[in-house]
């Protein structure tokens, strides 16, 4: 079996400062894919989970994967309040 190494990143810019990173990506044979989202330059959530092995497959072969990131929610509120100290 050959070695599959894979790395792509999505970056979208929003309004109002957001800003969106998709990425994946392929190591030996094992796969991740994570969303970040920042907020007037502040990383705010990060979602990270593995990729399906069927979806290992279609990514090796070229083919795109509608709703690949449909699992990765970042759930909560989205941006940092201001003041606030921990």
């Amino acid at each position: 079996m050959h070695k599959f190494n894979y790395e792509n990143t999505e970056v979208k810019t929003m309004k109002g400062g957001r800003k969106v990173v998709r990425k994946v990506s392929i190591k030996n044979g094992k796969g991740y894919k994570s969303v970040t989202r920042f907020h007037k330059g502040r990383k705010t959530k990060t979602v990270k989970k593995p990729i399906h092995n069927s979806h290992i497959g279609l990514i090796k072969s070229g083919k795109f994967i509608p709703g690949l990131f449909s699992d990765c929610h970042c759930k909560g509120k989205n941006r940092i309040q201001k003041g606030r100290t921990n």
